[in-house]
């Protein structure tokens, strides 16, 4: 499928857990740092759950919002809209032309999560005729797209995709398919998130998804190891721009790697549990690498799901020993980033592909954290522990599977001469 148009990456844009900016971003997750903490945002007494990976330091007059911009979004859109800029400023980009070969996809698992709760309080309590005229507005989950659009002026194809902890690579995956189709230039794309409200909180809680290690936040994610008892929920927003190469090579743009593939599958099987065989998220994996032209044989790093769950964490390396086949998987290098910056559902996938683009360029896995006893049922891979590692990367995988059986993956590799 390599006669398509080919998509690269040309500028990264973060507001996590670990960092604002994706500078500060990649130096706490090559050290190795949690980002977990107590939960500051609401009042937790009544929660089992008091903790979360919250992004410090948010100001959204940092990145050109004024007062009453910022009160008409919700803090999943301020997210999606800094981390955006952050992405088109780290890129050199200029929207030119109108902005009409220039579109976006941001994604989002649960969407305008405080903004909702606050006015369904407000309706109960003072009754429908005192509803906000801002309140739909803020709450459809395609906002996010929609001001990112409005700020950048981006007028091409713009969407929002909604697929659990999947919805930051589909999005991605969307986007590039929008660019190899020549509907699009330039592409903005990514996944956002502000979850750690009471109700998603509660809710997540609820399915037993959640780690209650209250009592050590830094330690409760803890991805393949045997006393993993559930994710630490994030917030933030992770964002790349995509460019065809004719495009980012036209206006001599630093190209950080190349999005050679995504694939998509669904299990079919379970509203929160994979399916135990592994071969849908087989099929995903196996479907970026033919997209892009590539062999599993040819996989250096896997950015894995790896979200601290009992039930998913081996199911995942299973998949990946199926994809590369054991002799293999022994060799190649597996991490979970989330032991470090929290999952942070709809914005995991833009977390984790602006962290697998930077190993591919910059050589450097980023480890997972926290695995003092490795689960026997997680082994059979390289797994990079406790600190990072120097090695070559020319290609990496990020995965992505969420509630409902939605597998998504993307394939990086550096530019190579084709």
């Amino acid at each position: 499928m390599r006669d398509e148009r080919r998509v690269v990456i040309t500028g990264l844009g973060i507001v996590s857990p670990l960092g604002i900016g994706w500078r500060d971003t990649w130096e706490a997750a090559l050290s190795g740092h949690s980002a977990a903490r107590l939960i500051t945002r609401f009042d937790t007494t009544e929660h089992a759950c008091k903790i979360a990976c919250e992004v410090q330091g948010f100001d959204p007059g940092d990145f050109g919002l004024d007062r009453r911009a910022a009160r008409r979004m919700d803090r999943v859109s301020q997210f999606a809209v800094a981390a955006a800029k952050l992405a088109v400023e780290d890129a050199g980009l200029t929207i030119d032309a109108g902005g009409v070969r220039a579109g976006t996809v941001i994604s989002t698992g649960n969407g305008s999560s405080e903004t909702f709760e606050e006015n369904h309080i407000a309706l109960l309590e003072r009754g429908p005729g005192r509803a906000s005229p801002l309140m739909v507005p803020m709450t459809i989950v395609n906002m996010s797209a929609g001001h990112v659009s409005m700020q950048l002026g981006l007028r091409g194809p713009s969407a929002c995709v909604v697929t659990a902890c999947a919805s930051g690579n589909h999005g991605i995956g969307e986007a590039a398919a929008i660019i190899r189709r020549g509907a699009a230039d330039v592409m903005v794309a990514g996944g956002t998130e502000a979850g750690v409200t009471p109700y998603c909180m509660a809710g997540l809680d609820a399915t037993r998804a959640l780690s209650r290690r209250n009592d050590a936040p830094e330690r409760a994610s803890r991805p393949f190891d045997t006393e993993r008892d559930g994710f630490v929920s994030a917030e933030g927003a992770g964002i790349l721009v995509l460019e065809s190469l004719e495009h980012a090579l036209a206006r001599g743009a630093e190209i950080v790697c190349e999005l050679r593939g995504y694939g998509a599958s669904s299990d079919a099987y379970h509203l929160t549990e994979p399916d135990p065989s592994g071969r849908w998220q087989v099929a995903a994996m196996r479907g970026a690498l033919e997209r892009g032209g590539l062999d599993a044989s040819e996989v250096d790093y896997v950015n894995a799901h790896g979200t601290s769950t009992p039930a998913g964490d081996p199911v995942e390396v299973g998949a990946i020993r199926q994809l590369v086949g054991d002799e293999r998987a022994a060799r190649l290098m597996v991490s979970s980033t989330k032991s470090m910056h929290g999952h942070g559902m709809g914005a995991a996938g833009g977390f984790e592909a602006v962290l697998a683009a930077l190993a591919v360029r910059e050589d450097r896995v980023p480890p997972t954290i926290n695995v003092d006893t490795l689960d026997a049922a997680c082994g059979g891979v390289d797994h990079v522990l406790g600190s990072a590692r120097e090695a070559r990367v020319d290609v990496a995988l990020s995965n992505s599977f969420g509630f409902g059986g939605h597998n998504a993956v993307l394939a990086f590799s550096k530019l190579r001469d084709e």
